[in-house]
């Protein structure tokens, strides 16, 4: 009597190879969720600072100054973030000039001026001509983002997030501004200016 050996069909042994490959497939794209899901979790959750809150109850006092006819409920609330280099630029503007002083962003990069033009062959093709010509910015290299007059006091502010640290041609700036008896701030967040702004003006 002879063994015979036993074999699977190549049907059932290839689809066994299959399931071990979409398993693995599976195992794979599953981890592969987990670290990204892990990533989404590490990113901290912005929390709204008490000094930011106090900035959208003064817009809203404001507003409900201006618009005495409107019942509260009807009014718009703005909201207000200082996570962000153009957030905290809002904030501390909005504020400064709630306060009565005047401050405006200053923009310290060139702009782009297109002198091409569409013009028509003499076979009917239309094409484009010429190029953009690239006009450096006249501001002073160096400028602080924002330049305010608070109680008639020169005031510039560098917003600065995060790790971004000053240039050498903004602490000559600043330099050059003290030096002259203006006032120069590097805001780091709302908290800390509001701090700064309460020691220098508030009852003066």
């Amino acid at each position: 009597m002879t063994n015979k050996k036993h074999t699977l069909p190549t049907d059932l042994t290839t689809d066994r190879v299959h399931n071990l490959e979409d398993s693995r497939q599976y195992e794979n794209g599953e981890q592969h969720f987990i670290n990204c899901n892990a990533k989404v979790q590490n990113k901290a959750r912005y929390i709204k600072t008490f000094a930011v809150k106090e900035l959208e109850r003064l817009v809203f006092e404001k507003k409900q100054i201006k618009h005495p006819s409107i019942p509260i409920e009807l009014l718009s609330r703005e909201t207000f973030r200082d996570d962000t280099a153009n957030k905290l630029t809002a904030c501390i503007i909005k504020f400064i000039q709630l306060k009565g002083g005047q401050a405006e962003r200053i923009s310290t990069t060139g702009r782009v001026i297109d002198r091409s033009k569409i013009v028509t062959d003499t076979i009917g093709i239309m094409k484009r001509i010429g190029t953009a010509e690239y006009i450096p910015g006249t501001t002073t290299n160096g400028s602080a983002d924002i330049s305010s007059i608070i109680k008639g006091f020169t005031v510039k502010i560098e917003v600065k997030i995060g790790k971004d640290r000053q240039s050498p041609a903004q602490i000559k700036y600043q330099e050059a501004v003290e030096s002259a008896g203006g006032l120069y701030f590097i805001a780091k967040d709302f908290t800390s200016f509001l701090e700064w702004f309460n020691s220098l003006f508030e009852g003066f």
